[in-house]
């Protein structure tokens, strides 16, 4: 009997081998595992392997092909022995493998199933180093740390791991069991040098150490939160326990649910409303405190509970301590005060607790809001302000409809919960400013809060709950009328409040701005003194729009460089400071207006007329001059519409008066090129009030003379030379007063509105009614002998000539003709 040897496996693995494609992780040397196969093709190679010698190449798809080709697997594979097949009922089989070496791919035989290819096997290298033990060393150390901590290892994993003898047996142990991509594993597969694959390995082990530090973390934290709320959770109990033991409500839902019931029972709430709120009452009790609809039915609840929902109760104010309140908060506006006092009179007198609507216009720091807290304090009521200027959704009038995420009521509802009041005093700022937008419009939901046969059921969209707004005072502000819409303003009593002259503006700066800006910024009483002349000089020089808002931001101005002065020690604190033009001159700069630069109209082709804006009436300078050329009238100065209309007309009649009156030859327009402008070109100006001052302008560039000194004039033109009547008298006539106007040429119609302006204001102004365009010309160039300019000479001239030909005797009488004039040398004289 021939002598038998035991020759090791790997000496027996054949040189060609049949190919798998594995589609998941590559597998290691060294490693007995499972593998099911369901591809057809597979199937049939490992019926044919296992029918043989048993042994099969394993190589990963490097691009997860469906049908792959040898091309497209990865050329370094692990030859392995089938130990066990077993077929399944789907047709697959599942094998036991046991991997044993690696191996390279030479030459392919059959590119396509079954895949078989010649291999050259590899050998592992430099593996019996002293790095490699050390390093074999410290893969162990690592990799038990990592199994301490990882549940997912397996006690049988730890024990093969030890029992491995071969360090590059055991890094490929390592890398197979680690949780790292296949690109990764296939990198350590094809690595023949064991100390670079241990050191690769290493920096794996170092990563998956990381992870699980952080993921020890984490489920720290999340313990540590468990075990927080379960002690939170057992506290609760044990406290809702004592409560239960002591007969106190047991928790939040129930406190809120008790104190909703027993404010609406003591509403008395009847019909609908009682109706509406119980059925929300029952539903609060009934929600979960973790929804989100707990949250919006308490907060449904919290507002109706929180309204004014009984009676008010019966106005009780004296008149003279009113009067007294309006006096001591505001000089002047008589006639503002006058007719606030008369409202109050006739509330009392009716013993009429309703509501009314006030609208104060009036340009910008005249007193509009402080008037209106001025009326709550004298009626002794609440009040309440709010502005929609800039407001586009009518939402923040009648609130949201609760279906919405943050849905609230609207401002009057809110208003009402603030101040817990039936009959408040509330302030709308800035009614002109509202907007429109695809949001809706609420100028048009305004009506119905302000409307006395609508507002006694109001129904705020978030409420939707019939509300009395009847007993509400509304006051309303605004810069101008002309924005507002008309039904909005029909239903409101309209007082103006027109700007301050300089010397109300002294009374107002000595009773309250100087006092309350020295407060304000940290100063005695005492401590600053102004004199008549130093206020007037700032009201005047840089200060001089309607109100009086500028005025304090400029002595707030001076009183910070004092307190400033003080400060660094440049100023005694307990010094005096009297300013005078010269000291505010060099706190607040150059002034901004001066007498000289005013608005004056001191040569020809130049007029002064007077405007209403929004912030108070003004002086407009018109100007005209005339150039060589074709016949033409342009414009310039941002004219509207109507006031290019209106310069029209004043042409036009011009022209024709001019003519009728033979004050300059017919061909003189032939020849012009007449330019008419409105200086400050960035303001916009519009109306048709500038008729008769453009038309005066226009006639004294012809006539070549200036119109009366210290004249200004407001009226619309009529084609026919009717002076028609305007609005704004009363700002217009501020505003002439506050830049030295003398005299004012306004319509005959306007001759009732005098009365509405105080006497204060009309002091020292006289006006002159006209009805005819004829009459301004006879008040703007008053007959007396003027210098003779050209025109006026030229006219002269053509006079004395008709003359001369009326009296030159018939041909054949006995009287002997007159020579004729001699003619002029030179050429003749231009005409302007």
């Amino acid at each position: 009997m021939p002598e038998q040897t035991i020759v090791p496996i790997e000496q027996l693995l054949p040189n060609k081998l049949f190919l798998i494609p594995l589609m998941g992780r590559p597998i290691f040397p060294g490693i007995f595992t499972p593998v099911m196969i369901n591809n057809p093709d597979d199937v049939k190679v490992v019926e044919e392997a296992y029918s043989g010698d048993g042994f099969v190449g394993i190589c990963m798809v490097r691009d997860d092909a469906d049908t792959p080709g040898i091309s497209d697997l990865s050329q370094v594979g692990t030859v392995a022995r089938i130990i066990k097949k077993i077929n399944l009922p789907d047709g697959g089989v599942n094998i036991f493998i046991s991997t044993l070496k690696r191996f390279r791919v030479r030459k392919t035989v059959s590119e396509r199933a079954p895949m078989i290819a010649i291999v050259d096997y590899l050998e592992d290298e430099d593996s019996d180093t002293f790095e490699v033990k050390a390093l074999t060393r410290a893969l162990i150390g690592e990799m038990k740390e990592i199994s301490e901590n990882n549940p997912l290892f397996s006690e049988e994993m730890r024990l093969n791991m030890i029992n491995i003898d071969h360090p590059g047996k055991i890094a490929d142990f390592i890398a197979s069991i680690l949780n790292i991509e296949k690109q990764d594993q296939q990198r350590i597969l094809e690595i023949q040098n064991v100390r670079q694959r241990m050191e690769q390995v290493l920096v794996f082990i170092k990563k998956e150490q990381e992870l699980l530090r952080v993921q020890k973390k984490i489920q720290n934290e999340i313990n540590n939160r468990i075990e927080k709320n379960q002690r939170e959770y057992f506290l609760r109990e044990e406290l809702k326990t004592i409560k239960e033991e002591l007969g106190m409500t047991t928790d939040a839902k129930s406190s809120d649910y008790q104190k909703f019931k027993e404010k609406i029972d003591a509403l008395k709430f009847e019909g609908e409303i009682k109706e509406a709120v119980e059925g929300e009452l029952e539903k609060f009790a009934l929600m979960d405190t973790n929804s989100g609809e707990y949250i919006v039915t308490r907060n449904y609840l919290d507002t109706i509970v929180n309204l004014p929902w009984g009676e008010p109760s019966r106005e009780s104010y004296d008149l003279n301590e009113a009067k007294a309140v309006l006096d001591g908060d505001h000089y002047g506006l008589a006639d503002v005060k006058k007719r606030i006092i008369e409202y109050l009179a006739v509330r009392k007198l009716k013993n009429d607790t309703k509501g009314s609507i006030i609208l104060l216009v009036g340009p910008p720091g005249v007193g509009k809001t402080s008037v209106g807290r001025s009326i709550a304090r004298a009626m002794g009521k609440p009040f309440f302000r709010f502005s929609v200027g800039g407001m586009r959704d009518e939402a923040e009038i009648k609130g949201h409809r609760r279906t919405y995420i943050g849905a609230m009521p609207g401002k009057i509802i809110q208003g009402l919960k603030i101040v817990k009041s039936k009959a408040p005093v509330f302030m709308i700022d800035e009614v002109d400013k509202m907007g429109v937008s695809y949001q809706g419009d609420p100028s048009s939901a305004l009506l119905e809060v302000l409307d006395p046969e609508q507002n006694v059921a109001f129904r705020d969209h978030y409420l939707d709950l019939p509300f009395d707004l009847s007993n509400i005072l509304f006051i309303l502000t605004a810069n101008t009328l002309d924005s507002i819409p008309g039904p909005l303003m029909d239903r409101a009593e309209v007082i103006q409040l027109s700007g301050y002259i300089d010397t109300e503006k002294l009374e107002i700066a000595k009773k309250y701005l100087v006092p309350r800006s020295l407060d304000k910024n940290g100063l005695g009483k005492a401590q600053v003194k102004y004199s008549n002349q130093a206020l007037l000089f700032i009201a005047n020089s840089y200060a001089r729009e309607a109100g009086v808002r500028n005025f304090e931001k400029n002595l707030d101005k001076i009183h910070r460089k004092i307190a400033t002065e003080i400060v660094f020690a440049e100023r005694k604190k307990g010094d005096k400071v009297s300013p005078d033009e010269g000291m505010i001159e060099k706190m607040l700069g150059k002034p901004l207006f001066r007498e000289d630069e005013g608005k004056k109209a001191d040569r020809s082709g130049t007029s002064v007329g007077l405007a209403w804006t929004s912030m108070g009436g003004d002086t407009l300078i018109i100007e005209a001059i005339s150039n060589p050329g074709k016949e033409g009238f342009s414009l310039t100065g941002q004219m509207g519409d109507v006031m290019k209309e209106s310069a029209s007309i004043a042409w036009s009649w011009v022209k024709h008066y001019v003519t009728a009156q033979e004050i300059a030859p017919k061909d003189w327009y032939e020849n012009r090129v007449v330019h008419l402008h409105i200086p400050e070109g960035a303001t916009p100006k519009d109306g048709p009030s500038a008729g008769i001052t453009m038309a005066t302008a226009l006639l004294s560039l012809i006539q070549d003379r200036p119109i009366k000194p210290n004249l200004a004039m407001t009226g619309e033109l009529s084609l026919t030379g009717q002076v028609l009547p305007i609005g704004g008298l009363k700002e217009k006539t501020v505003a002439a007063r506050r830049n030295g106007v003398k005299e004012i040429i306004i319509p005959h119609a306007n001759l009732r509105d005098l009365d509405e302006i105080p006497e204060h204001v009309r002091k020292g102004i006289t006006f002159h009614p006209v009805r005819h365009m004829e009459e301004v010309i006879d008040l703007a160039f008053p007959r007396k002998k003027a210098k003779a300019g050209p025109l006026r000479m030229l006219t002269e001239r053509k006079k004395a000539a008709e003359t001369a030909s009326k009296k030159a005797p018939k041909k054949g009488s006995d009287k002997e003709a007159a020579p004729a004039p001699a003619k002029r040398r030179g050429r003749p004289a231009k005409v302007r």
